[in-house]
């Protein structure tokens, strides 16, 4: 792989903490509303999430030797890391909601949630909010410092793609216990709609570091300035691979590989580099097809029916892509449970209703999800 090097400052290393989980209560109420600052809501009045169903493991599941107690490191279980923050809330509890739902060993799944540490909402707020609505579930919390990245953002076509937390999943390796040796990276704006331990089943070949499905079809050189492709010593990056386009809110990561490729310090490079030259214009996503493209294990297209959120400038309508779907990615500008609230809905953001779990407090009747089945989806195959 051909890298182009950078002379860099030293960063300030990676610091993580670790919250003790709370005990687990019927009814938790956080602050969140209307209004915002620059990257989310304002925490103002008291709205709750409804308790999940109790999911349970189907006879078929492996029995746990220590059923009172399940470890972050056990390789036995299915593990996956999100984002947690005050912004994207409500679409990671319906996510959450979703893997559970469809997942055939439900206490078999180990959730590792980051939190950004100046987040309106406190990491232990988050953890109490999480317990309460999922008590059974397995999860940890970690603490993202937001000073690791923010000097290396630079300025996006979309303002929400300057948050520092959407640069989280380039810390994985560093945030997550040591001992977890192999994750699968979420988005908050995802439905998973099909058992999650067939993408788990993903196999990493040769030296690959992560798994995504790839779109070759795209066009890769939009992704970058003219500037960069004009530069000959730049543009050689590409030169001995074929590179495709994929999308990084989808990806099943060996976090073993990459800290042994030391993969962080690779794309902190090419961020230090776009703060002095730009050589493109899409936040986070640019770095990791600059260190991965061309060297991506290809999954499915059906584990990322992403774009439905239309493009990062109107938010519009968009339709599926043919074939079968496991699950579905409002990237984009759009989200559903904004666009639901607001009366304003695409016709896929239906699909995405029957997990939400949010009730504001002065609601007094409303869609039941909990309590009501999913839509059928056209060309879905894995119910």
């Amino acid at each position: 792989m051909v890298l182009f090097r950078l002379s860099a400052a030293v960063l300030l290393i990676l610091v993580t903490l670790l919250l003790p989980l709370c005990l687990g209560i019927r009814s938790f109420s956080i602050i969140i509303g209307g209004g915002g600052d620059r990257f989310g809501p304002r925490l103002r009045g008291f709205d709750q999430f409804d308790e999940a169903p109790d999911y349970r493991n189907g006879a078929e599941c492996p029995v746990s030797s220590n059923r009172d107690y399940v470890s972050s490191c056990d390789a036995s279980l299915v593990h996956i890391a999100m984002t947690l923050d005050s912004e994207y809330l409500r679409g990671s509890m319906a996510a959450v909601h979703s893997v559970l739902r469809h997942a055939s060993c439900p206490e078999h799944v180990f959730f590792h949630f980051i939190s950004a540490e100046f987040d309106p909402a406190s990491p232990r707020q988050l953890t109490q909010l999480v317990r309460s609505t999922f008590p059974s579930l397995n999860f940890k919390v970690y603490i993202f410092r937001e000073d690791t990245v923010i000097n290396l953002i630079s300025s996006s076509i979309r303002l929400a793609l300057e948050n520092p937390l959407n640069y989280a999943r380039n810390y994985l390796g560093d945030i997550l216990d040591q001992c977890v040796d192999r994750v699968i990276y979420l988005d908050s704006d995802v439905i998973v709609v099909d058992d999650i331990r067939r993408l788990w089943s993903t196999k990493l070949t040769g030296s690959r570091v992560i798994g995504a499905p790839e779109y070759c079809h795209a066009n890769f050189t939009k992704y970058f300035t003219d500037s960069f492709w004009s530069d000959p010593l730049l543009s050689r990056v590409f030169a001995s691979r074929s590179p495709c386009y994929f999308n990084t809110g989808v990806m099943v990561m060996d976090l073993v590989r990459w800290r042994e490729g030391n993969f962080r310090r690779r794309i902190e490079n090419w961020m230090e580099l776009q703060r002095k030259r730009r050589i493109y214009d899409l936040g986070s996503l640019p770095p990791f097809l600059l260190v991965f493209g061309g060297n991506v294990e290809p999954i499915d297209h059906r584990w990322n029916q992403h774009g439905l959120g239309g493009d990062n400038v109107k938010g519009s309508c968009r339709s599926l892509h043919p074939g079968p779907v496991s699950l579905l990615h409002w990237s984009g500008k759009g989200k559903p449970w904004v666009r639901l609230d607001a009366y304003k809905s695409c016709p896929l953001d239906i699909l995405w209703k029957p997990y939400d779990l949010y009730r504001a407090k002065d609601q007094s009747s409303g869609f039941s999800s909990s309590l009501t089945s999913p839509p059928a989806l056209v060309g879905y195959s894995g119910y």
